[in-house]
């Protein structure tokens, strides 16, 4: 059971690091080329519209969090003596 855990907890830090050092990976439809082939045709990928690349799933969640943290946490103004 302590080493299932600690392969999770290795798995997690791999993740998370992972997600800090390359947020964009390879999109998954297309394998990182831009292009699919449908019907023997090659159109633009629908999904990363030629970009190529995709944002990791924890670094949108970690963004979300940052912005969420950021409009919770916003000093509130200081009341000078002009505006008692």
């Amino acid at each position: 059971m302590l080493i299932a855990s600690l392969a999770l907890l290795a798995a997690a830090v791999y993740y998370a690091a992972l997600c800090a050092l390359r947020p964009f990976a390879p999109c998954r439809k297309c394998r990182g080329l831009g292009e699919i082939e449908r019907f023997g045709k090659t159109r633009m990928c629908p999904r990363c519209h030629n970009g190529k690349l995709r944002l990791r799933l924890g670094r949108r969640a970690f963004n979300a969090w940052l912005r969420t943290r950021h409009a919770g946490t916003r000093p509130t103004p200081t009341l000078t003596k002009e505006s008692r």
